[in-house]
């Protein structure tokens, strides 16, 4: 990948996109209750507790940035001029392929017991959702 001729705007616009779904997707009003429910946490425990929510935070942005250029690399090398749909179907495609393939084999050996397989999609359709909206952007701005 030839970092001089990246989409700076476009991997700062994907990254952001990234971070906004998952905020969206793990929101009071969408699936962080299921989530939080089935890893058997009870609604009055504090997600993080103990932990700096800077670090936290600061984390998820690191992972969003890396996500967009991995993304960038990924649509670039398949595509001289991608289209709004290829770079969509290649988000998809990396978050079915990639994210949530990797991730089964961590959920299944969680402890979870019968509710790793609904963290496990709660987790990767964030994942898949976030990813193809990446790509879509990505594809769109460069």
């Amino acid at each position: 990948m030839n970092f001089s001729s990246l989409n700076y705007i476009g991997i700062v616009v994907a990254t952001i996109a990234g971070f906004v779904v998952g905020a969206l997707w793990f929101s009071p009003k969408t699936f962080f209750p299921v989530w939080w429910k089935l890893m058997g946490k009870t609604e009055g425990e504090d997600p993080g507790a103990g932990q700096s929510m800077g670090a936290i935070f600061g984390a998820l942005i690191v992972g969003q940035i890396i996500q967009s250029l991995a993304l960038t690399g990924a649509i670039t090398g398949f595509y001289a001029n991608a289209s709004v749909l290829q770079g969509a179907s290649t988000g998809a495609l990396l978050g079915v392929g990639i994210a949530a393939s990797s991730s089964l084999t961590h959920r299944m050996f969680s402890g979870l017991g019968k509710n790793a397989w609904g963290v496990w999609a709660v987790e990767v359709g964030n994942d898949i959702v976030g990813l193809t909206i990446m790509g879509a952007i990505i594809a769109a701005i460069a």
